[in-house]
């Protein structure tokens, strides 16, 4: 009888897990941002350095990161940092000088049109523009890492313009 009570809440319990990473995942997206797109959170969430005290320091800094805006997003085919992306990136860069122990892996991602090779390429081009913008804004260079994931792993699945620009990004991962 028991054994046959744990199969049942099995289930619940894996779907309650994939929940909470899907809220998660949207809180993350829909809190950073610079792509000017009508999706929702796509705004960069005010203007101004980060304010420790806004912050709650009972989260990791991954949180806290994605409390600040630990995603920037790029038009179709491009890798340079636009004025939108720079307001969320030196947020980032207050953030890290304020938390000189942190290290930083930033992720280049792509929209899934175009080839593997293809997407490769341009997601290292979106991750080294926004550790050279840091950089440029007084982070070491040896605090940060840049790693291309291309097409292969999109933050929404689907096939609308609005998805492709979603998955057009470059996030920072606290490692």
């Amino acid at each position: 009888m028991k054994r046959k009570n744990l199969l049942l809440l099995a289930p619940l319990m894996l779907l309650a897990a994939c929940s909470s990473v899907r809220d998660s995942d949207k809180d993350a997206a829909s809190s950073g941002g610079g792509y000017t797109t009508a999706f929702p959170g796509a705004g960069t969430g005010g203007t101004g350095g980060v304010e420790q005290s806004n912050l709650n320091s009972n989260l990791s800094p991954q949180q806290q990161l994605a409390q600040i805006g630990d995603r920037v997003f790029f038009g179709v085919d491009q890798f340079e940092v636009s004025p939108e992306s720079a307001a969320t990136l030196d947020k980032q860069a207050d953030w890290l000088r304020a938390n000189p122990a942190i290290t930083l892996t930033i992720e280049g991602h792509c929209d899934e049109r175009g080839t593997r090779e293809y997407n490769l390429a341009l997601g290292q081009k979106r991750a080294d523009s926004v550790r050279r913008y840091l950089a440029a804004n007084g982070i070491d260079n040896s605090r940060l890492q840049t790693l291309s994931f291309g097409k292969e792993r999109p933050a929404v699945a689907g096939s609308s313009a609005d998805v492709w620009a979603q998955n057009r990004r470059a996030v920072s991962v606290v490692n």
